[in-house]
């Protein structure tokens, strides 16, 4: 079973900092480029983040560039988002999702594999 489940989402203040962790199951994951999105309230599903399947090369919005950190490890086939210096406007669902192969990687649609979704609420 193909399956993405997020974790380590919750509340924070404004300046803080939270982790979020997505495991893989069902996938050859070392083969996925692996990308985290987001959806706030009224709004459409945004890049955040992406990592590469081949180089671990990353890509970041121009929103979080700075802040957040992507990474993984292929070994416990896990990706990881650090977020830091976290404000209001990162308040959102935070969603983990795979690409086989993929090298564009803000496209949305190139992502076939999704997780249910981590909220994240900044506080200000």
């Amino acid at each position: 079973q193909v399956q993405l489940v997020e974790s380590g989402g919750g509340l924070v203040q404004t300046g803080g900092s939270l982790r979020l962790s997505c495991a893989a199951s069902g996938i050859t994951f070392s083969m996925y480029t692996m990308g985290w999105f987001r959806q706030a309230p009224g709004k459409e599903r945004e890049f955040v983040a992406a990592i590469s399947w081949r180089s671990g090369h990353t890509n970041y919005s121009g929103s979080v560039k700075g802040r957040f950190t992507i990474s993984r490890d292929n070994a416990k086939a896990t990706v990881h988002l650090q977020m830091n210096s976290l404000e209001p406007g990162d308040t959102a669902v935070y969603y983990c999702a795979a690409n086989r192969g993929g090298s564009r990687y803000s496209m949305i649609n190139d992502y076939t594999v999704w997780g249910q979704g981590s909220q994240v609420t900044v506080s200000s």
